[in-house]
């Protein structure tokens, strides 16, 4: 499938094997309306199926990673108040699907939060493989302050696994503001940057990611996702055992052994 920039996602590839996506609604902080839900969906399954690609990343155009649902301005597929709760269920396993969509494509994902990551925007952030930010970038769970769940879209099972479940008690239940500098001390991301370098950096992760073999890579990325979840070190290896295997018989694998060896 060719990847082509749509009215809300930006789509650039910078470098070989490496795409780009800029959540593009910068005036409204890249807030997600029903046009770029549907856009992002269709983007991540074009990207899923085209095997030039072999690593992504997904930042905000302008100031703001993603402020969140677009309350203001969603489009007529939000139920409003008075809508059965079937109708709110449908919408939100629709928005239940971003995350999704992101962990489920086989190419690994880096985030680059270069700003406000809230609600919606922190579920994208987590739902990726590997997240980054800079000093200017700030994290919430927020739907709580609005008087719903803290749980959603992912969000109460990638937490815990990603900053320990006391970490993510604090943030769900009371929707405070996450600094740059906390969320790299409790492991959200694994670096932090000055603003002008994030996208530089990211790139950078990403092309080391492209330049490696995709086999051996996408095996990775479903091992680490599976692996969390495992029932014990047991069926862990099992699984990491046949990988191997799977990965070893490539030509692309063997070359690369050879020129190690020489």
């Amino acid at each position: 499938a060719r990847l082509t920039a749509t009215e809300t996602v930006s789509v650039q590839r910078p470098h070989d094997g490496v795409v780009v996506l800029h959540l593009n609604r910068p005036e409204r902080l890249n807030a997600i309306n029903e046009v770029m839900l549907d856009e992002l969906i269709a983007t991540l399954a074009d990207l899923a199926s085209d095997n030039s690609v072999r690593a992504v990343v997904v930042t905000g155009a302008g100031r703001g990673f993603c402020s969140g649902l677009d309350m203001r301005d969603f489009g007529a597929g939000i139920p409003d108040a008075a809508a059965p709760a079937i109708d709110r269920l449908r919408f939100q396993e629709a928005m239940a699907a971003l995350p999704q969509a992101i962990r489920g494509i086989p190419q690994p994902v880096v985030a680059a939060v270069n700003g406000p990551c809230v609600g919606a925007g922190l579920a994208i952030c987590l739902a990726a493989d590997i997240r980054i930010c800079s000093t200017a970038a700030t994290f919430g769970n927020a739907a709580i302050l609005l008087g719903l769940s803290g749980a959603e879209m992912g969000m109460s099972y990638f937490l815990p696994r990603v900053v320990g479940i006391s970490v993510a008690a604090d943030w769900m239940l009371t929707g405070r503001t996450v600094s740059a500098e906390e969320a790299d001390r409790r492991g959200l991301v694994s670096e932090i940057t000055e603003p002008e370098e994030l996208a530089d950096r990211a790139l950078e992760i990403a092309a080391q990611i492209a330049e490696l073999t995709p086999l051996g890579v996408q095996l990775t990325k479903r091992a680490l996702q599976v692996n969390t979840d495992a029932a014990g070190l047991g069926p862990a290896l099992e699984l990491e055992n046949r990988n191997q295997v799977l990965s070893h018989a490539t030509e692309e694998a063997a070359a690369r052994r050879q020129s190690w060896s020489s």
